[in-house]
Order: structure tokens, then C-alpha cells, then sequence
């Protein structure tokens, strides 16, 4: 056992993704001693199994489908064609370029010392991980989340896919059931079907993309069948799932109504859990299946222990556990306390069109009984529609009563470029007539956002 106050490190950080990453290098350059442990492998789920591949194989794939329907610009596109292992030597590329997948000499050259293998917590202060124990004034839990299987008879029974799995398969599959129609499933919908695979869809809401506004998920699920193919079966609860030769059986019930499709492949989009399985009883740390409780300054139970990233149970998105990784370390070894702020997080869904969305949803403002107002402009309201000959989308923004932005939502194509005035008008408080005010380059998809707020500014 450690003696008091003299410990093996100043701080150990248990994870070495987003939420992990900054506060051990943040640490390390203030002159901290500093360890990081990871289980699987460095760099965490964003670089290696989630945000950078699975974009660059979109990035790729709107590449594909914006060139097969180059005919009405005149292009000829009738030989084009794709190789998938060649697609995928592009997604491991963009891995690499990275530089934080796989990033264990990134920490040892700023001086963290490294440790592959699994954290327990033997006592508030000390941990094992591969038989050998070590301990530290200061711990941060960055353990994330993964993703389980939703309770459906036969689905462990047989060998699923998962988001990660996913993208390690040698070709498209001719068919798929995608169970989860939330941002990484309906993602890879539209990734698969452009490769020519027939998806179906299933999400038990009423709508797909079903924590944005209700347009988006009535304006993509349109889109995708239209244009892709994809069938969309909202309301619907998969029943039971059994292998049927090469491919699978999938029985479900939608309006009241049981019916079955066979298909090649399942994909589980829905349901993660955080990672708690550290021995936090040890440590006094407090924990419930929703995730690791904090404070507003992302302290645990046990004072010296902080928690950041998807295993607190609130951070969807890497910038958010950046976010909360950085104030950790700050709150750490500093008298002042700062609180994260959540109110402007964007929200991207890169499909195409793309969805990005800050601020509060206009459920949101029902739920919380708010009185605002709210206007819509379509994306074929501005020029650039025309010249790119693409009209699917729209901008629509919430305001308070004294029209101070609330929320907003841009579904067009490079969303998410465009929601970052929305995102700092909503963190600064600025008004629809402030947006409307300013100038919005000409044949700019940001100029849908002008729109929308004069709608309001009136």
C-alpha cells in the first residue's frame, strides 16, 4: 500500500481518448507527473473505430454518388465504380494522418509514462492494472461507453454488427438491418445503401434521427428512400432475430402488425453503456447505470477523482469530452473551479444532406414550457440551391419572446459548417436580428441562416 501523500504519480488518467487525452497532456506540460492506462487500444473510440473513420468513408462515398449523378451537369460517369478494399486502405489512411489513433509514443514524448491493460481501483488512492499497482494524488475516469445488445430474442445468439465492427467488413453487404436510427446509425444507412446495399432502418420513435427537430427526421427519411432507397420502419420494436442459412431472419412489430424481411447482415446502432467496471467501490466513488455522478465541476464522490467524456453518462460528442477533459485538469490542481457549459454543443449528423443543430430542440422548449417564437426557411430559397441543383433542406431557429436566440437546426449540404454562428449566437445571446444583420456571402449555403432570422427580426 502507498504511504500517505506520497504517491506514485500527481495523476493517472484511465482512458486515453477524448476525455482522457487533454487533461493528461495539459497536466504533463504544467510539470505534473503523469500516467495514462488504456484497455484496447490508444487514442480511444473517435480516431480508431468512430468519428475519422466512418467520416472518411463517408467523405468518400458522397464523393461516389455526387459523381454517378454528374449526368445533368454534363458529365459523362457511366464507367464509374468503386473498389472497397481500396476504399478502406483510404479509411485506414485517414487514421493514420490522424496521429491519434494508436498514440502510445505521442504520450511517452511528453513525458506520460503508459499503460496498456485493464484499471482496477484497489483503494481511493491506488490502482492495479496487469498485476502491478500504482497510485496518485489525482485520478481521472475516462473509461467512455460501449455499445450492448438491446434485449431481443436471438440477437446474441448470433454475430451482430456493431458501428465498429462495421467498418472492418471486406464489401458491403447486399442487405442490411440497421437496429437504432440515431446520428451513427442513420450514418451508416446512408454510407452502406450508396455502396448498393439494401437497409432498412428500424427505430422505435416516431421518427428517425429522433432527438432533432421533427422536420429532420421527416426531411432525411424522405430523402433516403427517395434517393437511396432505404426503408425507414419508425415505431417499430424488432421482436426476434434467427439465422437463416447465409443471412438472418428479422421479425417486427410495426402499427400492430408482425411482419418478417430476411437479410445478410444486422447492424446494433442503439443502446451503449458506460464503462464502470474499475472497482469504484473501492475508491468511494459513486456510479449508477447512467454513468459516473459528478458535480458541476466533474468531481466524483471520492474529492481528488474526476470524470469526463461518455462515461459520466451526458457527453455525446468527442468536442464535449475535449471540453470536459480540459476544465477536469484545470480543476484539478487549481483553487479556481470552472463548470463546463453545455448550452451552445453542436450536434452533426453527417449524412447528406447533413444535419447540425444546436441549443434547444422546440420539444425542448415545450418539455420546459418556454414561450418562443420560431421560423423556417427552406434551402431553396437561396441561390446556391440552384447552382448546385440541390434543395433538400432548410434553417430554422428558436427564439425567446425578446428574440434572443434559444436554438437552431441547418440541414443542408455542409451543416455543420454552417451552425457555428448559431452556436456562438446562442452562447453570446445574440438575437435573430444580429444574425439578420449581417452580411451572408452571396450563393453561400449560410445565407438560408440570414433568412430564417429575418423571418424573426420583423
Amino acid at each position: 500500500m502507498a504511504k500517505k501523500n506520497h504517491f506514485d504519480y500527481d495523476l493517472i488518467v484511465i482512458g486515453s481518448g477524448a476525455g482522457g487525452s487533454a487533461a493528461a497532456t495539459i497536466a504533463a506540460r504544467a510539470n505534473k507527473r503523469v500516467a495514462i492506462i488504456e484497455e484496447d487500444t490508444f487514442g480511444g473510440d473517435s480516431p480508431n473505430w468512430s468519428d475519422i473513420p466512418t467520416k472518411a468513408l463517408l467523405h468518400a462515398a458522397h464523393l461516389y454518388d455526387e459523381a454517378r449523378h454528374g449526368t445533368k451537369f454534363g458529365l459523362r460517369s457511366g464507367t464509374l465504380s468503386y473498389n472497397y478494399p481500396s476504399l478502406r486502405a483510404w479509411k485506414d489512411l485517414a487514421v493514420k494522418r490522424t496521429g491519434a489513433a494508436g498514440n502510445r509514443k505521442f504520450y511517452e514524448s511528453h513525458n506520460i509514462d503508459t499503460y496498456a491493460g485493464h484499471a482496477q481501483f484497489l483503494s481511493p488512492n491506488e490502482i492495479s492494472v496487469n498485476r502491478k499497482h500504482i497510485s496518485a494524488g489525482h485520478f481521472l475516469i475516462a473509461t467512455g461507453s460501449r455499445w450492448i445488445a438491446p434485449d431481443i430474442p436471438g440477437l446474441t445468439d448470433i454475430s451482430y454488427l456493431t458501428p465498429r465492427t462495421m467498418l472492418e467488413s471486406i464489401r458491403p453487404p447486399k442487405s442490411l438491418y440497421v437496429i437504432g436510427a440515431d446520428s451513427i446509425g442513420v450514418e451508416i444507412a446512408q454510407l452502406m445503401a450508396i455502396f448498393g446495399t439494401k437497409v432498412y432502418l428500424a427505430e422505435i420513435a416516431a421518427r428517425i434521427l429522433p432527438k432533432e427537430e421533427e422536420e429532420v427526421g421527416r426531411l432525411l427519411e424522405h430523402y433516403l428512400k427517395d434517393h437511396k432507397g432505404v426503408t425507414a420502419l419508425t415505431q417499430t420494436r424488432t421482436v426476434a432475430i434467427v439465422k437463416d442459412g447465409l443471412g438472418y431472419r428479422v421479425s417486427f412489430l410495426r402499427g400492430g402488425v408482425e411482419k418478417t424481411i430476411r437479410v445478410e447482415e444486422i447492424l446494433v446502432a442503439a443502446g451503449r453503456v458506460p464503462n464502470v467496471d474499475l472497482g469504484l467501490e473501492n475508491a468511494h466513488v459513486e456510479y449508477d447505470p447512467t454513468g459516473i455522478k459528478t458535480n458541476e465541476y466533474l468531481q466524483t464522490s471520492a474529492r481528488h477523482i474526476y470524470a469526463a467524456g461518455d462515461v459520466v453518462g451526458h457527453a455525446e460528442h468527442t468536442h464535449t469530452a475535449l471540453l470536459e477533459s480540459q476544465i477536469a485538469a484545470h480543476n484539478m490542481f487549481s483553487k479556481s473551479q470552472l463548470a463546463p457549459d453545455y448550452t451552445a454543443t453542436p450536434r452533426v449528423t453527417f449524412t447528406m444532406p447533413s444535419v447540425a443543430s444546436v441549443g434547444l430542440t422546440e420539444d425542448d422548449c415545450i418539455k420546459r414550457d418556454l414561450k418562443v417564437n420560431k421560423a423556417l426557411a427552406p434551402l431553396t430559397i437561396v441561390a446556391r440551391a440552384n447552382t448546385s441543383d440541390f434543395r433538400d433542406g432548410f434553417a430554422k431557429i428558436i427564439t425567446d419572446k425578446k428574440g434572443a436566440i434559444l436554438g437552431a437546426t441547418v440541414v443542408a449540404p455542409d451543416a455543420g459548417e454552417i451552425i457555428h454562428e448559431l452556436a456562438l449566437a446562442v452562447r453570446l445571446g445574440l438575437s435573430a436580428r444580429d444574425i439578420a444583420d449581417t452580411q451572408h456571402a452571396f450563393l453561400s449555403w449560410s445565407e438560408v441562416v440570414r433568412v430564417a432570422a429575418s423571418k424573426l427580426a420583423r
